[in-house]
């Protein structure tokens, strides 16, 4: 059929009408899509934040399982003088008491200054700093086991780790009796060790 022109003039308003229907309808179909973007997207977010809280939940769980773990050796390994500063009274105390129990003679000993240290194989100290004082220590001896006695004892009472570099013995008269002099030396090198935390921007 051929339209008129009148034909199109009656239709020119009620197709002007459905051309903006038809932008109205595009416009909100693209609003819409871009509201469901946004909504996925803002989904996405908070899903990956409770992710987060969900670690960070977990982590903090886990640290202190460690803490509660680890605490009371930790705690023991201070009060035993390990960690922390240096206790030399309580060395000193530790070598007079082991003096008088044990009736030994004279003991001479100077411990030098406190000096970072570095074990000749690996060692992962955390944030912690490996330190060592060394002691020079001589004892007059009347046999052998003194130095021995000596030694065990100096162990039991103190904690902190002690290591012996070396005790050379020396024997002050050629034929050795049992009369309440020496009969020989014992000289040697001990190193006391520590552990102290590293200070913030010093490297362990």
């Amino acid at each position: 059929m051929k339209l008129t022109r009148q034909d199109w003039s009656r239709l020119a308003y009620p197709l002007a009408g459905l051309a903006l229907a038809l932008i109205a309808a595009a416009l909100l179909i693209s609003f819409a899509y871009d509201r469901v973007t946004e909504a996925e997207q803002a989904l996405q977010a908070q899903q990956q934040q409770l992710q987060q809280a969900r670690s960070r939940y977990m982590a903090s769980g886990q640290e202190k399982d460690t803490i509660v773990s680890f605490l009371p050796p930790y705690k023991a390994l201070v009060e035993e003088g390990f960690i922390g500063e240096e206790r030399r009274i309580l060395w000193l105390d530790s070598i007079r008491n082991i003096h008088q129990q044990y009736k030994l003679f004279k003991i001479t000993y100077a411990i030098g200054a406190q000096e970072p240290y570095t074990p000749p194989f690996p060692v992962d100290t955390g944030s912690f700093k490996l330190n060592r004082s060394v002691m020079q220590l001589e004892l007059p001896m009347l046999h052998e086991g003194d130095i021995l006695t000596f030694l065990q004892a100096l162990r039991q009472q103190q904690r902190s780790p002690i290591i012996i570099r070396e005790c050379e013995l020396t024997r002050l008269r050629a034929i050795m009796d049992a009369t309440m002099t020496p009969n020989l030396i014992a000289k040697c090198e001990l190193d006391w060790y520590t552990l102290r935390e590293a200070q913030p921007g010093v490297a362990p």
